[in-house]
């Protein structure tokens, strides 16, 4: 019975590493397969130009870009603008919307320059003080050391 019972032990044992085996053999060539028909799938992806072609849509495009640089423009020089609006009025047709990226990013530096600006005053105010405190640390250690040679003169 022992026998039989080690023998039994033994193939199950076999049996289960042989297994193991193959279940990691498969796991890799599942990998490398999803690898690969992941690499192939990327390699058939081609992004194609998109074609212009018809008249209205190079004009809307040309608008469009044409919008984008007179509000520009117009944020950075308005007083170049401004002497000229009647002529860029009647080439461009009315904005359909605002554009306030610009504006945006103008506020956002502007905001940056304050706090910097407060930082630097509130550096330069403590700067200050510390001075201050230095100067009159410098000032007690002056009249210490003066006592103490008064005190060593009086007992010569």
């Amino acid at each position: 019975e022992e026998d039989l019972l080690n023998d039994v032990c033994r193939e199950v044992v076999e049996k289960w590493s042989d297994s193991q085996v193959v279940d990691a053999k498969e796991e890799k060539e599942d990998e490398v397969q999803a690898i690969a028909s992941m690499m192939e799938k990327q390699a058939r992806i081609v992004v194609k130009p998109k074609d212009v072609s018809s008249q209205e849509e190079k004009q809307r495009k040309a608008a469009l870009l044409a919008q984008y640089a007179n509000v520009t423009d117009e944020e950075e020089y308005p007083s170049l603008i401004n002497s000229s609006a009647g002529a860029l009025s009647a080439l461009n047709p009315p904005a359909l919307f605002r554009n306030t990226n610009v504006e945006d990013v103008l506020n956002a530096r502007k905001l940056e320059r304050e706090l910097l600006r407060d930082e630097f005053q509130r550096k330069k105010e403590q700067d200050k003080l510390q001075r201050e405190k230095d100067k009159l640390a410098k000032q007690e250690r002056k009249e210490k050391e003066k006592k103490r040679t008064q005190k060593g003169e009086r007992k010569r």
